[in-house]
């Protein structure tokens, strides 16, 4: 019976160790981003809060679209929220620098972002975080729908940071236009 508990532990220590370096890469700030490579329209594929109630107001919203705008320096984020035919709107000024951002919410907590590591060619990975906590992370593309392969890195992303299994948005549902009335 000891020899069948000491061999079960050693397996749960062995899959852990060998976890922790992959969650060290997909963990990790993006490297080489470029503002260029930021700016314009994104679908958002998938998204996890840390809130189980967040969580099921995420999955009242038929599609999400972020918009991110540069006008010479003065960085703008748009997000587009659709239920059912109707777009609902918010946006914020932030400042750029690399791969971490941070908004300027008007409101009494920091609000701070970062884009982490993907292998996926068009997509984003960020993490959103109030008060230095992480509370929501997202999985943003050019395109709208990713592989298999690429979904599942942004699951194991979000399995590293311990957070509620994501929901993925339905490539199927149209998403809202830049600015209401387009």
């Amino acid at each position: 019976m000891f020899a069948a508990f000491a061999l079960v532990l050693g397996l749960v220590s062995l899959s852990r160790a060998g976890a922790f370096p992959v969650c060290e890469k997909l963990v990790g700030l993006k490297d080489g981003l470029a503002p260029a490579d930021v700016n314009g329209t994104w679908a958002f594929i998938a998204a996890s809060y840390r809130d189980r109630f967040a969580m099921n107001t995420l999955k009242q919203r038929a599609s999400i679209t972020g918009f991110f705008s540069d006008n010479n320096g003065t960085w703008t984020y748009t997000h587009a929220n659709r239920y059912g035919d109707h777009c609902q709107y918010g946006s914020y000024g932030f400042t750029f620098d690399g791969s971490r951002v941070s908004f300027d919410a008007s409101i009494q907590y920091t609000f701070t972002g970062a884009f982490l590591y993907t292998t996926c060619p068009d997509c984003l990975v960020m993490k959103w975080m109030i008060n230095d906590q992480l509370n929501e992370m997202y999985l943003l593309s050019r395109r709208r729908s990713l592989t298999q392969s690429e979904l599942e890195e942004f699951k194991a992303q979000v399995q590293c940071f311990q957070m509620i299994p994501p929901v993925t948005m339905s490539p199927s549902k149209p998403l809202c236009p830049e600015k209401p009335g387009n």
